[in-house]
Formats: structure tokens, sequence, C-alpha cells
């Protein structure tokens, strides 16, 4: 029989051989066998532990530890309002594209995410066995849209379709940077068969849009297409196997040096080292327009026709963004690879100058090397121990990027893949081209909390706040709140029978309410409200209201409702500012 003592010396086994293999870089699926195996021996560790714990034999009680688990965080009330905000420009910008909303569950069938994401699906979370289905939290809103499209026979010819909500992946998180294991994407995809380019110019102009009105600051979206890359790769001698591999290291150039992304290719997986620097002398370019025609002019890279192709369609897609006057707005970077391999087409991410590691010059590091030490990648904290299975190391957060907020790329036959695999058939059925853009709603968060706060922004809807001068008056207080409820004005009071009247504007002023309504006993015969305005400033850097004298004006309590809806306090409302 298994004792506390026996499981704990295997415990410590096995996590010094979990670290071995990681740090040997073994197979990921060796490595998740041995983690699970771990796992359980914690689990019979703790029963074992818990059931001799006490001095009577009985369970000791272990203390709650209150804690949201890692890579997840709680929002208070005021971050939350600033969420709303970021939701409610992407929802209506989704809308003015012509989008129809979607929802899909949080968790698919294991089988549905399995083989759509390379390298990256080792950071899928599995679930355990749920009534004979196995089944994974969803790493992105993409498959479980093809899957939808799937179902559907693939028939949504010509569809624009978007989705707002949660994805879930095992990564190392970086929670000031919006890095999260949690976090909410927002996708708009156009399904069907268009002419050539045209959803993708589509795509790329709903992007900018978005964030502009999110006043994010300079952005830039970064393009390239996975036929110019994979022929690229071709012409330079990259063996077909390893173009995935080799496009996933070339995808770190905006946050690794060149001289980094080398060895990776090279000592880490296997890349001659000829083939590698005739890649770098195309992966370090980057431009608009001019770029293109000198691609084009290429005739090495021309005589692949996979490059070709891809070339050609940016020249049409870089006619079509002129048309949108969105080109300053775009860069076209042959360092851009997205690791995600269901991408078939046009590829792209934006990112702005909180997107790369402090200190990181994109064109320092794709610059010939010198005797100065290369900027070193982001560092990890260092603990007293190695990580164990469960405990990753911690990530330096200060050295690290918000990294891209937005991204996406044509999936030309991800619902073919399905509806193939549904009718099980080894021939192809027929595509259902699709093109979309994921938007990482907490990583744009991260970037505007700060620029909100400094400008400060409200921090709640509440519009009115009504205050009773005198007896109490509940009941009048409430029948005023209603009234401005129907007419759509966020209202509050103070829930008290008999409140103290500056108790009451206190409370109003820690909402940052800018309409203070006061009742009292004459007014109400008279049917008038006392109505006074509050303003806020920024004193020493700090956001306080501004002191006045005025008591307020008098306004017929049936005119109340349209004489606030037609000041510019509520005009402007909307748009989050408190301080005009």
């Amino acid at each position: 029989m298994a004792t506390a003592e026996s499981v704990q010396a295997e415990l410590t086994q096995q996590t010094e051989i979990f670290n071995k293999l990681r740090l040997d870089n073994a197979e990921p699926a060796v490595l998740e066998d041995t983690r699970k195996r771990l796992a359980e021996l914690k689990k019979s560790l703790a029963a074992l532990k818990n059931a001799s714990g006490g001095k009577d034999g009985g369970k000791k009680k272990e203390r709650l530890l209150l804690k949201t688990p890692k890579g997840t965080r709680d929002y208070g009330p005021g971050e939350m309002f600033c969420r709303e905000h970021i939701e409610r420009i992407v929802k209506e910008c989704f809308v003015l594209y012509g989008g129809a909303q979607l929802d899909t569950p949080v968790f698919e069938r294991k089988d549905i995410l399995a083989g759509k994401y390379g390298e990256d699906a080792k950071l899928i979370f599995d679930l355990e066995d749920q009534g004979g289905e196995q089944l994974a939290l969803r790493y992105d809103h993409t498959v479980p849209l093809a899957r939808y499209l799937a179902m559907g026979g693939a028939t949504n010819t010509q569809s624009k379709l978007w989705q707002v909500g949660k994805v879930y992946r095992r990564d190392n998180p970086v929670m000031s940077k919006g890095r999260m294991r949690e976090f909410t994407q927002a996708d708009f995809d156009i399904a069907g068969q268009w002419d050539t380019m045209i959803p993708d110019a589509e795509v790329i102009s709903l992007l900018c849009t978005v964030l502009t009105r999110l006043e994010v600051g300079d952005f830039t979206v970064k393009i390239n297409h996975r036929k110019v890359l994979d022929g690229l790769f071709e012409v330079c001698g990259v063996p077909a196997e390893n173009i995935r591999p080799i496009s996933s290291a070339v995808d770190k150039l905006d946050k690794l040096p060149w001289a980094e992304v080398r060895k990776e290719m090279t000592d880490e997986k296997g890349l001659d080292p000829t083939v590698a620097d005739k890649i770098g002398e195309y992966v370090k370019r980057k431009g608009g327009r001019s770029l293109l025609e000198q691609l084009l002019a290429d005739p090495v890279l021309t005589a692949n026709a996979s490059a070709k192709q891809g070339l050609q369609e940016m020249a049409i897609l870089f006619s079509f963004l002129e048309s949108y006057k969105i080109v300053d707005k775009v860069s076209f970077d042959l360092s851009l690879a997205r690791g995600l391999d269901y991408y078939t087409g046009l590829i792209y991410e934006a990112v702005t100058e909180a997107s790369a590691p402090p200190g990181f010059n994109s064109a320092d590091a794709t610059a010939a090397p010198t005797s100065a030490p290369p900027p070193p990648p982001p560092s990890k904290k260092k603990s007293k121990q190695p990580a164990s299975a469960d405990e990753e190391e911690e990530i330096d957060e200060s050295q690290v990027g918000v990294g891209s907020i937005a991204a996406g790329g044509r999936y030309d036959n991800l619902v073919a893949m399905f509806t193939s695999a549904a009718a099980g058939e080894t021939k192809k059925n027929q595509a259902l081209p699709c093109i979309g853009v994921s938007i990482g709603m907490d990583r744009i968060f991260a970037i505007l909390w700060p620029k909100w706060v400094d400008r400060g922004m409200r921090s709640k809807e509440i519009v009115a706040y009504v205050l009773s001068a005198g007896d109490g008056l509940l009941k009048e207080r409430m029948e005023l709140v209603q009234e401005l409820r129907e007419a759509g004005i966020a209202t509050d009071f103070l829930a008290k029978n008999k409140p103290k009247f500056n108790a009451q504007f206190a409370a109003g002023e820690r909402d940052e309410v800018p309409f203070a309504i006061i009742v009292g006993g004459d007014e109400l015969k008279a049917g008038l409200v006392t109505v006074k305005e509050q303003r806020w400033e920024f004193v020493d850097g700090k956001k306080a209201k501004v002191a006045s004298a005025d008591k307020g004006v008098q306004i017929k309590r049936t005119e109340l409702a349209e004489w606030i809806k037609a000041t510019t306090a509520f005009t402007t409302w909307k748009s989050g500012k408190l301080i005009q």
C-alpha cells in the first residue's frame, strides 16, 4: 500500500525527469504524459496527507487560497466600463461593415481543434472526459466558425459573420500586457466565393477603422502572403517538411534579433546555415508598393509559381487599399509568417509602439551583427527552485511587449477539411473560401486603460442622482428615479429612508454623476425640481470635483428628461469623457 513517503519519493523522481525532458526539448506528447503523471501523484500525496492529518486522525482543514487561476484576472467596475466602451466600438464597426453576429460554445470536441494550430497545439486546454466526449476549451474563434459553416453544409456563400467572446490558451501569461490564458477576442470573417482580394481589402479596411476609432495611437498593419512566403522558402532551399517550423521561427523577428532567429532555425530546427542566410536576405525587407515592385522584378522569386501568384494578388490588394485610403497604414513585411497551419493566402497583424519589447528596435534587429551583443530576448524571473510541471517560470513583464493587437488571414481549406472528414471521404470537398481578423480585446485594453485613467474618463454609466432636501421623501425619490429610467436616463439614489443631505451628495460624487437632482416638499407641489450640474477637473494630476457656489437651476418636472438629454454632458456621455 502506498504511503505519503513513497509517493513523495516518486513525485521527486518524476519532477526531475520532467525538468530534464523540458530542458532537452522533448516531444510535446512525452512532456504532456509526464505532466499528467505528476498531477496524479500530487493528488495522491494530498489525499494521503489529508487522511492522516490532525491529532485525532481526521482530515486537516487547509487554508483557502483566494486568488484567480494563473493567467486570469478580475476586472473592477471602472475597468469594465472601459472594456465595455472598447467592445461597443468594435461591435459598431462590425455592424457598419455588414456583419451578422454569431456565438459558439467555449468548448469543442477535441478532435475538432486537433491538428489546426501547428506548434501551438500544445497550448490547448484539455478537459476531462465528459460523458464519452473528449473536450477542449476553444483556442480561437476561427476553427469553431469553420465547424459551424461545415455543419451548415458549407453553403453560407458571401456571408459576413462576427463573434466576440473568451478564448483559452495554456501559455505563459504576461498579465500587464494583456497576454493571458483566458482572454477576449473579437472576430470578423467573410466566407464564400468573391472576386480576388476584395474581401481581403474589406477586412483590412475594417481593422483600420476599428483601431482608429479606438484611438490606440499610431499603428501599422503588417501584411504578407502565405504563398509568397512558401515560395520564398522553396527557392531558398527549405525542405517541404520544414516550411511550417521555419515559418514559426521567422515570425519571431518582431521580438528577437535576426541572430537569435537564425540560431533557432539552424541549431534547433536543423536548417542548413547557407539556406538560413538566403532566407535572411528576404525576411529582413519591409515596405510598401516599391517593395512589391522589387519582388515582382526578382527572376528567382517569380520563377516559383506559388510566389508569383502571391505577389500578383498583393498587387491587386494594394490597388484596393488605395481606394480605401489606408495604404499609409500598411507595411508589406516579409518577416510576418503567422504560425497557425490553416492560413492559405494573405496574412496580417496590427502592431503599435507598445507591441515590441521595451528597447527593441526591429530595424536594429535585422541589421548586420556588430561587436555589440544583440538585445537579450524577454527574460524570465529566476526562482530559487526550478519550475516544475505545474509551476512554469515567471516571465519578467517589464521586458515583454504587448504583441500584436489584432491578426488574421485567409483560410480557404479549413471548412472543406471539416466537410471531407465528416463525410469520411479521402478526396477534398468543394472549398468554402474564408478570410477573417481577430482583435485582441485584452491587449487593446492594456494599451487604453492607462490613457483612460490619465484622461480622467468615466467609471460608471450613471447620469443623474436624485436627492431629497427635507424629510426623506423616499417614495417621491423612487417615483422620480423611475420616470428618468423610463426615459432612458441612467439614474440612482441613496437607499435610505431619511438620508442626510451631505451623505446623498457624497454618494453621487463617488459615482461621478454629472446631474444632482434635488427634490423638496415645496418644489414637488409646484411641479419643479432643482438640477445642479457637477463638473470635474485635474488638480495636481488627480481628478477632483470643481467647487461651485451655484445652487442649481429649477426645471419643470415634466420637462426634466428632455432638458437633461439636450445638455452637452449627456450628448457626449457615450464617449466616456468626464472632464470636458
